[in-house]
Parts: C-alpha cells; structure tokens; sequence
C-alpha cells in the first residue's frame, strides 16, 4: 500500500474518533432524561404529618400541647421524577423549643421523627415550626405550628400501668414484634385537652405505642393500644383492646386506626 492511501486511511480514521468524542460530550438534548444525578440535586418535596393549623369550614384548627411535651412530627420525602438513593437531611426551627431529630438522613420509603419540646416560657404562645429537606443544591420546606397551653403532664403513671398490661401480653402473643418486658420505653402526654378519654405516647427504639383509655366506670373503662413501627410506617399497623381494665379482661384485636394520634 503506498503512502499516500495509508495517510488517507489513517485521516477517516482520525475524523472518525473526533466525531465520536466530540458527540459523547455533547449535553443532553432539551427533554431527554439526564443521568447526571450523582450531586443529588434530583427535586423533591416534603411531606408532613401532622399539618397544624387544620382547615375546618374556612376556620384554622390548631392542635394543642403543654411544657415539656414531646410534640412528634413525622416527615417523609417524594422525589419528583425517578426515584434518588442519595438521602435528604431534615432539619427543623422552632423559635420557643428544643428540636430533637431522629433518623436525619432518609430516602422515599423512609420516615423521620421532628420532635418539638415547648419550654415553659412558651405557655399562651404559639410555636412557629419549619422544617426543612435538604439534598445537594435542592431544597423543600414546611411550615406547621401548634399552641402551648398551661398545664403539666398528671396522665403518666395510669398510662405506664396500661402499656405494662399491654406488653405483658404483646410479649407472649405476639413474639414477631420483638417487644418484651425489658424493651425501654419514652412517654410523653399528648392531647392534653381531651377530658373523657385520655392519650398518651410511648416510644421504643423500633415503636411507638399510643395508648388511649375511656374515663369511666366498669364495664366502658376500656383501654386500647395501636403500634406504628418507627422509621419505615406512617400509620399503626397493631391494634388492640382490653375491654374493661377493672375487670383485667385479656387483650384482643381491633381494626387498626387510619392515622398516628397526635
């Protein structure tokens, strides 16, 4: 072969490997997916539970806590477009409280405890919460709020009583819980304006227990458990009630309540 068709070979040959390099870096095209995701700047958005003020009939509802009550927020994200591996971080404000987080970091499927603790000072106030996700250069917020009514928490020895009654049975019917007598346990009050039945939050490392009790005389003095397991739930998926309390009737299950207690 002579040289001048091996140069000319080796010229198609050139243009061919700058055509191909220079195409592979071209961007995207307007309205083709772009893989390009590593930064996490994929778009999402926030999602709270509870939503405090409440609309009713054009009226804001706002729910209601004491001093020292842990007010549980539970927050969850949604990716807009495929779904990101990358984790959003939450973060909260809440002028007037402490701000305690669990599980931080979470993904789509995930779910992330925003706990708000009034001081005393806040009593006839209102806490302005807003909570924040955060990944890569994409953002998303909330805002929620709730009022601090006077009060102090005179719910918790009943309540532990009632939840000790609970796990005593729990643990021997229904071992697939994992939850025995020596699984620890936090409570806080909830709901301190409810008069005739009463609420109150336990909290385990996998579960929370809310326990509620009817304030009446034999037999209506009924009391019910319903279990939300933690950091991949929004809602109990465990219910069950002890008929009558004097009567130290045995627990029996119930229709599972649609949404947590709060």
């Amino acid at each position: 072969m002579s040289n001048k068709k091996l140069a000319g070979i080796l010229g198609i040959c050139m243009a061919l490997i700058i055509a191909v390099v220079a195409i592979a870096t071209l961007p995207p095209a307007s309205g083709e997916p772009d893989d390009g995701d590593a930064d996490g700047n994929n778009a999402f958005h926030i999602n709270v539970i509870p939503e405090t003020p409440e609309q009713i009939n054009g009226e804001s509802f706002f729910k209601q806590s004491i001093p020292g009550q842990h007010f549980v927020f539970l927050v969850t994200i949604t990716d807009e477009g495929e779904e990101c591996e990358l984790p959003v971080r939450i973060s909260a404000k809440a002028p007037g409280a402490e701000v305690v987080i669990y599980q931080q970091d979470i993904v789509e499927g995930q779910v992330a405890e925003v706990v708000i603790i009034p001081a005393p000072a806040s009593v006839g106030t209102r806490i302005e919460v807003t909570i924040t996700g955060t990944r890569g250069s994409a953002s998303d917020e909330k805002a929620v709020s709730f009022e601090v009514a006077e009060g102090e928490d005179d719910r918790q020895e009943y309540a532990e009583m009632l939840l000790d009654k609970f796990v005593s049975w729990l643990a021997t019917n229904h071992t697939e819980l994992e939850i025995t007598d020596a699984t620890a346990w936090n409570g806080t009050m909830v709901s301190p304006r409810w008069l005739v039945v009463s609420h109150y939050l336990f909290f385990s490392e996998e579960w929370e227990a809310h326990i509620e009790w009817h304030i009446m005389m034999p037999p209506d003095d009924w009391a019910r458990i319903d279990l939300r397991h933690r950091f991949d739930e929004l809602a109990p998926s465990y219910a069950f009630e002890i008929s009558s309390v004097s009567a130290t009737s045995e627990p029996i299950p119930i229709e599972v309540p649609e949404t947590v207690w709060r």
